[in-house]
């Protein structure tokens, strides 16, 4: 029976036992958070980046989010240097059954940007990098307050925390990418967009809410992913997720968005069916307590126990991704070290928009690691 099952019986001991061990006045360190992207954050060629005309429209917007900033060229730096990434990387090829890799190194783009491509392609990148970072610098995530992961990142936040191995969560990404792409038929139109806010969120998330009972038969629109407080995703049908916006923007709680390009309308109520697909194969995983907390995307706080993961992973799929909800909880128990590990620096800009003042450290390529490598050592 591990630590947690029979010294912690209520979530608040749990939280208090993993914190007591993380930090203590003894050492008078500053508490980090451990941070892995979603889905979106893979390019052709993943651990090196380029600006493409997706990122110049958000930027503009001044908005920063998950979805869709593709390069050519994916893994072939970091595979190159370090014999565990390529330890890695192989063993995700081999979970898989082969063709990862030309996949994340060569292309083609469109290939990739499937989702049932993408989510192994970002989790395992995620991983490389931190075993590169743990192998080579020492970083210890049994150090860290917390582990945090957007969307597909909350696999990778397992992962690290060795609740579940690497071969398990591939696997799963894969059928969790092939479960959402079948949810919906080509012919059906649906859309995700991010919009900034100008409003309250409480009182844009109450007009979605209502807003249910007011859209076309067969319309969908709801938040797929509060990200920061000034940036929220709706995802639905196309006709849904635009009626939507417009009364937002009329009600002047938001401002302008961007169509994201995206495969699927992720976290909501068309995913359904592959949340179905999910409870089943997730039902057969021994997943463990994992070693530092790991903040759930449905709760906005800390797993309880081993036993609860699968339950909501299964809703996380067509629940909103409660993102600032997470960081403000870390925040909030005085996290201001924020390690971004990642095909992408999209974390590391989120959490710059609501914490400006907190010390954050992004890792997306080789270079990053070298560079902010040596800076982990004291964590």
């Amino acid at each position: 029976m591990s630590w947690r099952s029979t010294c912690c019986k209520t979530k608040t001991a749990i939280c208090t036992s993993t914190r007591q061990r993380n930090y203590s006045p003894n050492t008078a360190k500053r508490k980090h958070a451990l941070l892995f992207p979603g889905q979106g954050a893979q390019h052709v060629g993943t651990f090196s980046i380029h600006h493409n005309v997706a990122t110049l429209e958000i930027v503009s917007l001044n908005v920063s989010i998950s979805y869709n900033t593709y390069t050519i060229g994916m893994g072939k730096d970091i595979y190159s240097v370090y014999q565990v990434a390529r330890t890695v990387l192989d063993e995700a090829e081999e979970a898989v059954a082969g063709g990862l890799k030309s996949l994340m190194f060569d292309g083609p783009q469109p290939v990739l940007t499937q989702t049932e491509n993408a989510q192994p392609a970002i989790l395992s990148h995620s991983i490389a990098l931190l075993r590169v970072l743990e192998t080579e610098y020492g970083f210890d995530v049994r150090h860290c307050t917390y582990i945090l992961g957007h969307s597909l990142g909350e696999y990778s936040a397992l992962v690290a925390a060795q609740s579940v191995s690497l071969s398990d969560a591939i696997k799963l990404v894969r059928l969790r990418g092939q479960a959402m792409a079948q949810c919906i038929h080509p012919s059906r139109d649906t859309a995700m967009k991010a919009l900034v806010v100008t409003g309250s969120l409480e009182e844009i998330e109450s007009i979605i809410q209502r807003m249910q009972t007011q859209l076309p038969p067969g319309e969908v629109a709801e938040i797929a992913n509060i990200n920061s407080k000034s940036q929220v995703v709706l995802s639905g049908t196309t006709k849904g997720v635009e009626y939507a916006s417009s009364i937002l923007q009329t009600k002047r709680l938001a401002g302008r968005g961007i169509s994201l390009p995206v495969s699927a309308p992720f976290h909501c109520s068309l995913m359904q069916p592959a949340s179905l697909k999910m409870r089943e194969a997730l039902s057969k995983i021994a997943f463990q307590d994992p070693v530092t907390d790991v903040i759930s995307n449905v709760t906005g706080r800390p797993f309880e126990s081993a036993s609860e993961i699968p339950d909501l992973l299964v809703r996380q799929i067509t629940s909103p991704v409660q993102w600032l909800r997470s960081l403000r909880y870390a925040n909030e128990d005085q996290v201001h070290d924020w390690v971004c590990v990642g095909p992408t620096k999209v974390q590391a800009n989120l959490v710059k928009k609501d914490f400006p003042q907190e010390i954050i450290k992004a890792i997306s390529t080789a270079d990053d690691v070298k560079t902010v490598g040596p800076k982990l050592k004291d964590l």
